[in-house]
């Protein structure tokens, strides 16, 4: 596939991924990003019946497509459209579910930067609606992964034209709820949902 091209005009080697890619990834896989690890967590979720919670596509505008044979389409130009939302959400115990997943290698707090606008205020409009809205943070260095509630969030965020870029990480830990890694699932993050929204008493419950 051709270059893909960015919203602000620049080109980048990289081609889109293929589907097939990630599902070659072994749960064993330690170097394993927060994405794919959420992507098999929720592949885990659906196919147990316990939840259906997908990540949103990136959407992409092609714009340049030839045609070599009748029958096949190559795409020769195409640009990755800004995200207008989070990236992941879906629908678990009837609640609809929506979530914004991020890492950084930051060891005291969780910069600000890495969320967006627009991303805020859809969190924003679900918590308005009767939604469940967080966003899942991993310290990567430290291999440690946090649930935030989005109502955490917001304040941090509508806060930063008093200079404040970033979380620090204690209030994350005050404030959020730690999520071990395990294998199946790699992130069992309903079994914090299970606690914070729908106040199930028995802790140590693991989805199966």
């Amino acid at each position: 596939m051709a270059p893909i091209q960015y919203p602000n005009g620049k080109k980048t080697s990289s081609s889109l991924p293929s589907p097939a890619s990630k599902n070659t990834v072994s749960y064993g896989n330690r170097g394993m990003t927060l994405e794919e690890d959420l992507n098999k967590s929720n592949e885990f979720y659906l196919e147990r019946g316990i939840a259906v919670i997908h990540k949103k596509p990136t959407p992409v505008q092609i714009v340049n497509v030839e045609y070599p044979k009748r029958s096949a389409a190559v795409i020769k130009e195409a640009y990755f459209k800004l995200a207008s939302t989070t990236d992941y959400n879906g629908i678990y115990r009837g609640k609809y579910i929506d979530f914004e997943a991020k890492e950084t290698k930051n060891k005291t707090s969780f910069p600000l930067r890495n969320f967006h606008e627009h991303q805020i205020r859809h969190m924003e409009a679900i918590l308005t609606h009767g939604g469940i809205a967080f966003i899942i943070l991993r310290f990567s260095t430290l291999n440690e992964i946090y649930l935030l509630d989005a109502g955490y969030l917001i304040p941090y965020w509508n806060d930063q034209t008093n200079g404040r870029k970033s979380i620090p990480k204690k209030e994350i830990e005050s404030l959020g709820h730690p999520i071990s890694s395990g294998f199946l699932p790699r992130i069992d993050y309903l079994k914090i949902i299970d606690k914070m929204y729908f106040h199930d008493e028995e802790e140590g419950k693991v989805h199966k």
